[in-house]
């Protein structure tokens, strides 16, 4: 992850990985194809905590919402070099299309609840997760400026208006 803040994974060789590690290549290599399965397995890792933290909670209940979006934002908080680096334009990971999906999934369970038809749905559920990335990004690139529960509390004020 320190060299992904400097250099794109395209440049990063196996040899500088295993340097910065200490390690020699054939225990790299006893674990990962090459430097973009280890970003792979980094970023699977992330997703898999992810997901594990939104099951626990109900989206249908607008006060789950909030402390969904605040547990969700300190987990970020915790994992804050590793987000701010897999969600930068330089990353060239997959990471923010996964985050997209997980969000896109716990969203869309709600559609019909809210009685809006899944093609409107689906307009509004890219905005709001898009919105809500953007949000996340300044955030941790201005080093958390503010506590997560303000951060939840703009993201669900901002994101309010989706089922009217």
């Amino acid at each position: 992850m320190s060299i992904l803040q400097d250099k794109q994974i395209y440049s990063i060789t196996v040899k500088e990985i295993c340097e910065l590690a200490d390690i020699n290549r054939s225990t790299f290599y006893a674990h990962y194809a090459d430097q973009f399965d280890l970003l792979e397995q980094i970023e699977e890792e992330l997703i898999d905590d992810l997901n594990m933290f939104l099951s626990e909670y109900n989206f249908s209940k607008e006060e789950e919402a909030l402390k969904m979006t605040e547990k969700l934002i300190e987990y970020f908080a915790t994992k804050q070099k590793e987000c701010q680096i897999l969600l930068s334009k330089n990353s060239h990971s997959s990471f923010e299309q996964k985050v997209r999906h997980i969000a896109k999934q716990y969203i869309m369970q709600n559609q019909e609840k809210l009685g809006i038809d899944q093609n409107t749905f689906q307009y509004i559920s890219a905005f709001i997760i898009s919105g809500s990335i953007e949000i996340m990004k300044v955030w941790l690139d201005n080093d958390m400026d503010k506590s997560p529960k303000e951060i939840a509390n703009l993201i669900i004020h901002l994101s309010a208006g989706y089922g009217k």
